[in-house]
């Protein structure tokens, strides 16, 4: 009886925080957006181009196909050493 007691209360507390997190994630994505060619090697969130499978898995600092969340307006303003006009982009390139 004592274990079926803590796993109904460790589900429980599972469930809440979930559901907690499910209720600020979309808020929080919504004021992000991608900025490509701004990511450090192996920081970037996903998309790392070929040979690679997502965040974490970029090869070189500034890789022009890897992104990273950026607050929603800042992309094009964060520095870039790859991007042609010297700031991150919001497509890959």
């Amino acid at each position: 009886m004592k274990n079926t007691k803590a796993t109904l209360s460790l589900a429980l507390g599972t469930a809440i925080a979930l559901s907690a997190v499910a209720v600020t994630t979309p808020a929080e994505a919504a004021s992000k957006e991608k900025c490509y060619g701004v990511a450090l090697a192996g920081q970037n969130d996903c998309a790392a181009g070929p040979g690679t499978s997502c965040a974490g898995t970029s090869k070189t600092d500034y890789q022009s196909n890897a992104w990273k969340l950026v607050p929603a307006g800042t992309c094009t303003d964060t520095v870039s050493e790859t991007s042609s006009t010297g700031h991150g982009q919001l497509n890959a390139f």
